[in-house]
C-alpha cells in the first residue's frame, strides 16, 4: 500500500510517499480501506515534535509512529478474531487519536471501538471531517461549556474545522454566535451564518468590551485573567487548544479563579469518538456544516500540512486517497 511517512522530526518536507506492507486485522482490530483522511493539531505537532515534551511520548530522538492521521473514514475490509461490531463492507469513520494513529495511507488496522458507523447521507470526505473537530466542538461547547438555549457564543479560531461544527451545533440552541478568525477569512465566515465577525489583528476580542456567556477558544494565546474580561458573570470559558505555557496556567489558575469570581476556565479533555451518534445525528438533521478545504491527494499531504502550519485553510483540510 502507498502512505506517507517521515523518520524524523521537521517540516512537512520530512514526509515523503513510501510502500508499505498491508497491515493485518489482528485480534480485535477492523482493517479499514481508507477513502478520505483529515489533518489536524495531533498530525503538525507530531510532525514538528514540539513542544518538546511531547517528545516523552513520541520518541525522544525519532518519531515512534511514523504514519500520522488522526481520523479517517472508510470501509471495513477484513475483520480480526473476536470483531462483533462491524461487517465486511461496512462504511465507517473515526478518530485515531487513542489508536495509533496512520490514517495517511491506503489501509489502518485499528480497534473496533476506535470506529463508528457513518450516516447513509454522509460522503467519505465529510465524515473524515467530523471525528475529532466535531467531538471538540461537541464536548467543548455542550458537556464542559454547558451551553444554553440563547447564549451568547464566541469561537476564537472560527475559519478552522471546530468553529464551522461549532458554529451548527451553537445555532441548534438558539444563540448568537461570534466568530474570530483573521481578515481573509471572515466574508466566508459571514456566509456561513455567523452573526459577528472579528478580525484578531485588529480586534482582540479580550479587551474589545463586549461579553459572551461561552467563550469556546481553538487558539489559546492570552493568560487566564484576560478572559475573565470578554465573560459575563456565570459565564463559562472552554479552551480546546493553544499553547503549552498558557494551556498550563489556565490548568492552574482555573479553579482558583472559580471559586473567586464564579466563572469558568476550563480545558476541555477530549473524549475521542464518544458522542459520535449525537453528530450523526446533527448531521442528519441538517445541522452541521463540514466546511472542507480541498480534498487533496495523498501525495499533497505534505503541502497541505504546510498549509494547515500557516493557518491558511478554511474548515478542515481532508485528504482524498484513491
Amino acid at each position: 500500500m502507498k502512505a506517507i511517512i517521515y523518520r524524523r522530526y521537521g517540516t512537512p518536507e520530512v514526509m515523503q510517499l513510501r510502500e508499505q506492507p498491508v497491515p493485518i486485522a489482528g485480534k480485535g482490530k477492523v482493517r479499514v480501506k481508507v477513502h478520505a483522511t483529515a489533518i489536524n493539531d495531533w498530525d503538525w505537532t507530531l510532525l514538528r515534535g514540539q513542544p518538546h515534551l511531547l517528545r516523552l511520548f513520541s520518541g525522544p530522538f525519532k518519531p515512534k509512529i511514523t504514519i500520522l492521521g488522526t481520523e479517517v473514514a472508510g470501509v471495513v475490509e477484513a475483520l480480526g478474531e473476536g470483531v462483533t461490531r462491524f461487517a465486511v463492507g461496512d462504511r465507517v469513520y473515526g478518530d485515531l487519536s487513542e489508536a495509533g494513529f496512520g490514517g495517511f495511507a491506503d489501509y489502518v488496522s485499528v480497534p473496533e471501538n476506535a470506529m463508528h458507523p457513518m450516516t447513509a447521507n454522509m460522503t467519505f470526505e465529510q465524515a473524515a471531517a467530523l471525528p475529532h473537530a466535531g467531538l471538540l466542538a461537541l464536548q467543548g461547547l455542550v458537556g464542559a461549556g454547558a451551553i444554553r438555549h440563547g447564549d451568547r457564543v464566541l469561537i476564537n479560531g472560527a475559519g478552522g474545522g471546530v468553529g464551522a461544527i461549532g458554529l451548527g451545533i451553537a445555532k441548534t440552541y438558539g444563540c448568537r454566535v461570534t466568530g474570530v478568525d483573521k481578515a481573509s477569512k471572515l466574508g466566508a465566515l459571514n456566509a456561513m451564518g455567523f452573526d459577528e465577525t472579528l478580525d484578531y489583528e485588529q480586534t482582540d476580542f479580550t479587551r474589545h468590551g463586549q461579553r459572551y456567556d461561552l467563550v469556546l477558544d481553538a487558539k489559546t494565546t492570552h493568560s487566564p485573567l484576560r478572559y475573565l474580561n470578554a465573560l459575563e458573570p456565570g459565564g463559562r470559558y472552554v479552551s480546546v487548544g493553544g499553547y503549552l505555557p498558557k494551556l498550563f496556567q489556565l490548568f492552574c489558575a482555573g479553579p482558583l479563579i472559580r471559586k473567586v469570581t464564579k466563572k469558568q476556565l476550563t480545558i476541555l479533555a477530549l473524549k475521542p469518538n464518544q458522542g459520535l451518534d449525537r453528530l450523526n445525528d446533527l448531521f442528519e438533521a441538517g445541522a452541521l456544516n463540514c466546511m472542507i478545504d480541498g480534498p487533496f491527494a495523498l501525495t499533497d499531504v505534505p503541502a497541505a500540512m504546510a498549509r494547515f502550519g500557516r493557518a491558511d485553510h478554511l474548515g478542515k483540510i481532508v485528504i482524498k486517497v484513491e
